[in-house]
């Protein structure tokens, strides 16, 4: 049987990790989307709905979850973050085995975890391969507050619980620069999956 090689996908909030995905896939390269997964877990019906109302009342009206209480519950505290975490993380978790199983089933012989936290939730041990994208502070608030509506102190809190961004590059094993052009962008990570597919 031919081996899988995974790649782990990270970077900070508004750094480029959704342009890097587009491009991993347009190449016919699976990705698993943490972010993705967890939407579809707190959607109506999803998993971790029931939870989530069980640990934060305010949170949810009629099996329905209010993003901005929620974010609101969380930010700021360590506890309550940690609380629900504990709820997400184990369902993220089995969907990833789910797609890392699947793909192997299929002969895959590349596929992307796409992970914001994958340094800060220990995730690195399970690839084999980090990308880590990266674009300059100004150019990362631009399109935080541009896409997510995020106020600077929204941003801040996000920003205080990841990893500063000079230090995923320099744990990373390939730095893609997202701050200069998309083409820019595609250029190298075209580059790096003829490589690794070579």
């Amino acid at each position: 049987m031919r081996l899988m090689r995974l790649i782990g996908l990270t970077g900070g909030i508004g750094m480029g990790k959704s342009t890097a995905s587009a491009i991993f896939r347009r190449a016919g390269v699976p990705v698993f989307d943490a972010d993705a997964t967890v939407h579809a877990l707190q959607r109506p019906g999803g998993a971790a709905v029931a939870a989530i109302a069980r640990a934060f009342p305010g949170a949810v009206s009629h099996g329905v979850i209010n993003r901005a209480a929620l974010r609101a519950a969380v930010l700021g505290s360590p506890t309550e973050l940690a609380r629900l975490e504990a709820i997400i993380h184990p369902l993220v978790r089995a969907a990833e085995r789910r797609f890392i199983a699947s793909a192997r089933r299929r002969g895959v012989r590349l596929a992307v975890l796409d992970i914001p936290l994958l340094f800060e939730t220990g995730g690195v041990g399970r690839v084999d391969l980090v990308v880590v994208v990266s674009a300059p502070p100004d150019v990362q608030r631009a399109r935080v507050r541009g896409r997510r509506r995020m106020s600077d102190a929204e941003i801040d809190a996000v920003l205080a619980r990841q990893m500063p961004d000079s230090v995923k590059r320099r744990r990373a094993d390939v730095v893609v620069r997202t701050g200069l052009s998309r083409h820019h962008a595609w250029r190298d990570l075209q580059r790096l999956i003829r490589k690794l597919r070579a």
